[in-house]
């Protein structure tokens, strides 16, 4: 099922209607975590238990960090001995999580790595591709259930008991196919509270639905026509087209996802709970870093608080925090597909900050020389306009099938111009 549907467009006042009608708290987490289930369900039945394996793993790992815990509270000498315990716990989850994601999602892209590198040397090997669909959702899920038990481990949040509570955490149907990714601090405890049925909030909730699938249907899916033609056939396509075509897939990939993080936020703003914001108006940002701030909010600061400051964020030196930065852009280009093409827009992005960070005391020193007024409403036009340039040239090789492709296109650019075509 997805939100552009009829499925869901009868779904969803359905299981409002029922949820307000019920009288008590723990009746309406149980119909919603029914709900839930039987919304992912529609996708691929058989997925389920991938969902529900995933929701028992990191649940129960919360349970034994949390004895761990209070087991070294109430001993020093047992705080010293039970310290490889607990990190085992939280070891053997990542691997556990993060194996079942491989499989599913990367298996065919790092066998047809390893092949395509023995070819290099003149070794053939034929390795059969693993036959198996993606299942809707994995990514999200999969990270909202890491953050809880990484959270867990550092003590900022405690470990969830009611089993079927967090079950309804990690299934909550706005958010488990296309994000956003939820925090059990922010999330968790507003399964604790009874919504009213408020008219003011429910309203903004509607109005908020309705611009995602304005967005979505109305702009994302029509601009889709025209750009999967000249992606898909870009060799009939010179001069301005293929750089038009890349302009409107920024716009496309922008109104498709928050399209789609504008439902999700909507239906759960109906119901009563509050999801994290997901864009803050990420076109309007002033340098590449900005637009990291600004874009799919919900993965850019997981992987700040996940892997960048893991890794040692800026606490190292500049080299180290180049290295971080650089990291975390490759995980998540990868996140997002399993293609050499999503690790090498990836790669660019990461790129565009290191370099922007090297060179900003000479922009700086250039900006005051020739008295630039760097508030003004026009050199923030200027860096935005050059901002969306370096970003949406990014874009090109996230959409395009090969990195061959991207660059065929970039070649066909170049081979006439043609204005009229405006």
């Amino acid at each position: 099922m997805v939100f552009n549907s009829l499925s869901y467009l009868i779904f969803f006042p359905v299981t409002v209607l029922i949820y307000f009608a019920l009288p008590w708290q723990r009746a309406r987490n149980a119909f919603l975590l029914a709900a839930s289930y039987f919304f992912y369900m529609c996708w691929n039945p058989t997925y389920i238990i991938l969902l529900f394996g995933c929701t028992l793993i990191t649940y129960t790992d919360g349970l034994f960090i949390d004895i761990a815990k209070k087991e070294k509270e109430q001993n020093v000498e047992k705080h010293l001995r039970h310290t490889g315990p607990k990190i085992a716990y939280v070891i053997i989850t990542l691997i556990t999580v993060i194996a079942v994601l491989a499989w599913f999602k990367y298996a065919n892209f790092l066998t047809g790595s390893f092949v395509a590198v023995l070819k290099i040397f003149g070794v053939t090997v034929n390795i059969p591709k693993v036959d198996v669909l993606l299942p809707i959702g994995i990514s999200f899920y999969t990270f909202q259930a890491l953050s809880y038990v990484i959270d867990v481990y550092r003590g900022t949040i405690s470990a969830e008991r009611n089993f079927f509570r967090y079950m309804l955490f990690i299934s909550f149907f706005p958010q488990n196919a296309a994000g956003p990714i939820g925090r059990a601090g922010k999330l968790l405890d507003q399964f604790n509270h009874k919504h009213s049925f408020d008219t003011e909030r429910v309203s903004k909730g509607l109005m908020m639905m309705l611009w995602g699938y304005f967005i979505k249907v109305v702009i994302a899916d029509r601009l889709a026509i025209l750009i999967d033609q000249v992606f898909n056939y870009y060799t009939a396509y010179e001069g301005l087209i293929p750089i038009i075509a890349t302009v409107f897939f920024g716009i496309q990939i922008y109104c498709d996802f928050a399209g789609y993080t504008n439902i999700a936020i909507g239906s759960a703003q109906v119901l009563g709970f509050e999801l994290t914001q997901n864009f803050e108006q990420p076109y309007l940002a002033t340098s590449v870093a900005d637009f990291w701030r600004r874009w799919h909010i919900s993965l850019t600061s997981w992987f700040r608080d996940y892997i960048y400051i893991t890794l040692g964020g800026s606490r190292k030196g500049k080299m180290r925090k180049y290295f971080n930065i650089m990291v975390v852009f490759l995980v998540s280009g990868l996140w997002h597909g399993a293609a050499w093409t999503y690790v090498l827009w990836g790669g660019m992005n990461g790129a565009y900050q290191i370099i922007g960070s090297i060179l900003k005391p000479l922009r700086e020193k250039i900006l005051c020389f020739m008295h630039i007024n760097t508030a003004s409403m026009g050199h923030r036009l200027i860096q935005r306009i050059i901002t969306f340039i370096f970003v949406d040239f990014a874009w090109l090789f996230f959409r395009a099938h090969t990195i061959s492709a991207a660059f065929g296109m970039i070649r066909q650019s170049f081979k006439i111009f043609n204005p009229w075509v405006l």
